[in-house]
């Protein structure tokens, strides 16, 4: 019955119509994803209503080719601008921009892309065989597991991009938690620190402080610093060389998929977590771990993997539970009950063949991103050849237009302002910004469900310390504590210096 299932999805959506809109929803997700300001929540949502009269098998293709295209096309601005199209991105920039700068950046798009692809095309193996298995594991995280799974991202986080010194990470990201605390509290709907300011009441945005964070100090930068002299020539693709880092990396890009469909299934977490622990993996197992933020393919095939194949572990627990796995996820399933599914325990018997349209529809989609970005690639990495005094004004205005359209609030562009002052100076402060957007990202999580912990347990800490996952990713979390500040270390000599008396 499932080989039915699939052949039927495959006719469906080998339609000449459907391809049409298929290659036409991926494309318009890849450049929404690749303009700073564009989400992939924002692509589906603005879909979502145009496909209203859309027949169901169509609307359908159209909205996971948007959702696929969309976290995709974030690479392309990061790797070429250092500005993350969207925040799922944000990892990818660490390596890619580096090998953009020194006349790699074609190679480091093809990375991306493909990677994007094989992530999109292996969260698809998943749905398919451990959707029951991974769904009963989802379910065993509560409060106090969602609440340390934050902090131990935000932990990651800062430990990869640091540079040796991984305080300022934390730092970094800890700021980004406070920052996160501003607006109404989830729990009690009280406002916190908005001063009677009514756009404040409704906490900062997250795309605008993303745009400030990332964008404005490349903007500052290439006007104060002398321009390099590059030439198209040297950002050629080559496919050749591509591929064969694709093949020696497939370990790590299976090992990323798995990682990035089991955050992904995770309720809340999303995209850009599982593109940082994909990266964080990577570079733990790697040999060569000082390579990572100066240009190394791997930390772009890891990030772009992990991201990507986070689409199918968050359609995981929309599928069987009828609950978002991300933010876009959420729309997604908005979009389902829109068109007259209802996901949730009962769907395999009300729908069965959905499941399986959706797995053959994500699978073609990730083919048409593939194709698309490569085609658009191009044209986009020719940037590069352009003067940044002429191309960063343009990307200014895109930066205020992006950060704009969320609300179509001038409070957001000031926002926006702010955050690239305090992006600029953290850059020279040598701290760096992601652990901030993560900590943005992350804080609402880690806040709310802290709060109900605790208020569950009248206050006590001590039901953490009782549960099996919050014990590990404590351990952990402690691990990396003692680790990354030198503690061991001191302890190991110490204990020698013991043994030697």
């Amino acid at each position: 019955m499932a080989f039915e299932y699939l052949f039927d999805a495959i006719l469906t959506v080998s339609q000449p119509l459907n391809i049409m809109i298929l290659f036409l929803s991926t494309a318009a997700g890849l450049l929404m994803g690749m303009l700073p300001g564009l989400s992939a929540t924002m692509a589906i949502a603005l879909l979502t209503g145009l496909t209203y009269n859309f027949p169901t098998q169509s609307a359908l293709i159209s909205l996971l080719g948007v959702y696929v295209g969309a976290i995709s096309g974030g690479c392309q601005s990061a790797i070429l601008l250092n500005i993350p199209g969207t925040p799922a991105s944000a990892a990818t920039a660490l390596d890619g921009f580096p090998m953009a700068r020194r006349g790699e950046g074609g190679l480091a798009i093809f990375l991306a892309t493909t990677s994007s692809f094989l992530g999109t095309f292996l969260s698809v193996i998943f749905v398919l065989t451990l959707t029951p298995v991974l769904t009963q594991f989802a379910l065993k995280f509560a409060s106090w597991e969602f609440f340390l799974l934050s902090i131990f991202g935000i932990m990651i986080c800062g430990s990869i991009t640091a540079r040796g010194n991984a305080l300022k990470g934390w730092i970094s990201g800890i700021l980004g938690l406070m920052v996160a605390q501003i607006g109404m509290d989830i729990v009690d709907t009280f406002p916190r620190y908005s001063y009677g300011n009514v756009n404040l009441m409704s906490s900062i945005q997250l795309i605008p402080v993303m745009i400030g964070l990332f964008g404005f100090p490349e903007i500052v930068k290439s006007f104060v610093k002398k321009e390099e002299n590059r030439t198209v020539g040297l950002t050629r693709f080559e496919p050749k060389k591509g591929f064969r880092l694709i093949g020696k990396n497939i370990v790590a890009i299976i090992r990323s998929a798995a990682i990035g469909v089991g955050v992904g299934i995770i309720p809340g977490v999303g995209e850009d977590t599982g593109g940082w622990l994909s990266y964080w993996a990577s570079k733990q197992n790697s040999k060569d771990k000082e390579s990572f933020g100066k240009g190394n393919p791997l930390g772009i095939i890891s990030a772009e993997s992990g991201n990507n194949s986070c689409i199918g572990g968050a359609i995981i627990p929309v599928l069987s539970l009828a609950v978002p796995g991300s933010a876009p996820a959420a729309v997604l399933l908005a979009a389902f009950l829109m068109h007259g599914y209802r996901p949730g325990p009962l769907l395999m018997t009300e729908s069965p063949s959905f499941v399986y349209n959706v797995c053959i529809y994500l699978a073609f989609a990730s083919f048409a991103m593939w194709a698309i970005a490569l085609l658009i690639s191009h044209g986009t990495v020719r940037l590069l050849a352009l003067k940044k005094k002429i191309l960063m004004p343009i990307i200014y205005t895109l930066c205020v237009i992006g950060a704009y359209l969320i609300h179509y609030n001038m409070f957001d562009v000031k926002v926006m302002f702010v955050f690239g002052m305090v992006g600029i100076l953290i850059t020279k402060l040598d701290i760096p910004a992601a652990p901030f957007l993560l900590g943005v990202i992350l804080g609402p999580m880690a806040d709310s469900n802290l709060r109900r912990g605790l208020r569950l347990s009248n206050g006590s800490m001590l039901p953490m310390l009782q549960r099996p996952i919050c014990i590990f990713f404590l351990l952990v979390i402690l691990f990396m504590i003692f680790q990354q500040t030198g503690l061991i270390d001191l302890i190991k000599r110490k204990g020698k210096k013991d043994g030697d008396k």
